[in-house]
């Protein structure tokens, strides 16, 4: 299943959350009767993106490690709302759904994995622009 690894402590300037949905499918036949089918109670692909604008290189570093380290062995990430800068998002109320430590996700066995490996763009000399790409995952026990 995986282990939780810490996100870095690098706060970021720009955050994009979009709640998972529930997974479904519509039918429909050809008098056109439509007929939805919910297939469970969990939602599931949640995504969260996290900008860094001009940061130094070393955190950029530590980015990139984390990344190879969550997915050489297939773990998760967990982020700690302070340092992770997502304690604005605690004003819109969602802090809870974001952070896995107290996340309801959590309950429902969603893990956090990254969607893509890290964009860097390097903007001047030991500072560069990074994006974090994030999908809430259901895994089997």
């Amino acid at each position: 299943m995986g282990n939780p690894i810490q996100f870095p402590a690098v706060k970021p300037s720009s955050r994009s959350f979009t709640p998972g949905k529930f997974p479904s499918t519509d039918f429909q036949s050809l008098d056109g009767t439509k007929t939805h089918i919910r297939f469970g109670n969990k939602e599931v692909n949640a995504t969260l993106t996290l900008g860094f604008a001009n940061i130094s290189d070393a955190e950029v570093m530590d980015i990139l490690r984390h990344y190879r380290n969550v997915n050489s062995d297939w773990d998760y990430v967990i982020f700690n709302k302070n340092s992770a800068g997502l304690q604005g998002i605690e004003a819109n109320g969602l802090a809870n759904t974001i952070n896995s430590g107290t996340s309801d996700y959590l309950e429902f066995s969603l893990n956090w994995r990254y969607t893509e490996p890290p964009t860097v763009t390097s903007t001047f000399n030991g500072l560069s622009n990074v994006r974090c790409s994030f999908v809430a995952c259901l895994d089997a026990p």
